[in-house]
């Protein structure tokens, strides 16, 4: 049975989004691989957003096993290193679609790189039915193709899904000037536009990413999502996070806009 697209809480600020994790996030406290805890976790933050009536998809990357600019690094021809990386974002799609559909979610994968054994091929139109179902959609292997990274495949889905938000979920609650895990005195911004970030050359997602949310004026949320409860503190507009829009005070559209066009 399917399950029932249940109305949007009110008190949430977004009607549909894409949620971008960092795979590092699956490790939870270990050095490699997917820690089946922290997913458990992650997906129950996710639950909780989907029966509130959030249209939510999902790009994860694939750090945790294999990052495709390390093994390029260490001397891998590049394009071969990124397919390597995109089948590490198809693992991780797989184990969270587990953990979804272990607590009550219907969860769809959809691949760039069609391997319709384990998932579905990604078809745009497909997707939206499904989040028009209420069904959570997991984009994996990021767009298909080598030198793009999965921060490009979440704002390139988010585009093409017509998002409000792209809702990036990592290990620091915001932007920083450095990683401020390893330098105690990086800045944190609050806000920044599209071409502030650009022009600081800050890095928690790469310029292509960015300037692709800028055409389509769809906001970026930085938040850490290793607590449990920041997916909802950040879709009430609480808790600590960065967003990056047109301008430093703007936000998406309310969720009232969106049931309102």
């Amino acid at each position: 049975m399917p399950q029932s697209h249940p109305s949007l809480d009110p008190a949430l600020r977004y009607r549909r989004v894409l949620l971008k994790i960092s795979g590092e996030v699956l490790m939870g406290q270990s050095g490699f691989g997917i820690d089946v805890k922290t997913v458990a976790a992650v997906a129950k933050d996710v639950a909780e957003m989907v029966r509130s009536g959030v249209e939510l998809c999902l790009v994860i990357g694939g750090g945790n096993i294999f990052r495709g600019m390390a093994g390029a690094a260490q001397g891998m021809e590049r394009s071969s290193a990124d397919y390597m990386g995109m089948l590490a974002t198809v693992m991780n799609a797989l184990a969270m679609q587990n953990a979804l559909e272990s607590i009550g979610v219907d969860t769809r994968v959809q691949s760039a790189i069609p391997m319709q054994t384990i998932c579905e091929p990604y078809i745009r139109r497909r997707a939206m039915r499904h989040l028009e179902k209420g069904r959570v959609v997991i984009f994996a292997a990021g767009t298909g193709n080598p030198y793009f990274t999965t921060d490009t495949a979440a704002a390139l889905r988010a585009a093409e899904m017509n998002c409000d938000a792209l809702l990036k979920g990592t290990s620091v609650d915001g932007v920083y000037t450095a990683d401020p895990k390893k330098v105690a005195d990086a800045e944190r911004f609050d806000r920044l536009t599209y071409l502030e970030y650009l022009s600081k050359d800050l890095k928690v997602m790469d310029a292509s990413a960015i300037s692709l949310m800028r055409e389509n004026s769809i906001p970026i949320v930085v938040f850490s999502i290793r607590r449990p409860g920041a997916l909802r503190d950040v879709m009430t507009g609480v808790g600590a996070h960065s967003v990056i829009a047109e301008t430093p005070a703007a936000t998406a559209k309310s969720a009232e806009e969106s049931l309102n066009p």
